[in-house]
């Protein structure tokens, strides 16, 4: 069992940078993908970037060269760092994991078990 908790959600300007932390407790060893989802109002949840035990990473074309995925094994923390930040990329956004870096991608989302309770991120203009 994993237990995700999210933090530094906010409100900012376009073009104002916010960044998200995942911490993970329970069972964190061994091989994993972690990944952040957003779900904006009246839309389906999407995936924003993925990254495996093996530190490969994979972000959503939308977010690509503005956001950054990182993870602190030590800590047990992913985060998300994000810049350049756009109206649209208001939403909740989650975190996720599961105990298999096999084909860790961001748009298979059922293959994550484990979610957090999300956080706010609202971007105004």
């Amino acid at each position: 069992q994993v237990r995700l908790v999210e933090s530094g959600g906010g409100s900012v300007q376009s073009g104002g940078s916010l960044r998200l932390s995942c911490a993970a407790s329970g069972h964190t060893a061994g091989d994993y993908c972690m990944g952040w989802f957003r779900q904006a109002p009246g839309k389906e949840r999407e995936g924003v970037a993925v990254i495996d035990s093996a530190g490969r990473t994979n972000h959503a074309d939308s977010v690509k060269g503005r956001f950054t995925i990182s993870v602190d094994n030590d800590k047990n923390t992913l985060s998300l760092q994000m810049n350049s930040l756009k109206p649209e990329d208001t939403a909740t956004y989650y975190c996720a994991a599961r105990l298999s870096s096999y084909v860790c991608t961001y748009y298979s989302l059922s293959s994550f078990p484990y979610w957090g309770q999300g956080t706010q991120v609202t971007v105004s203009s």
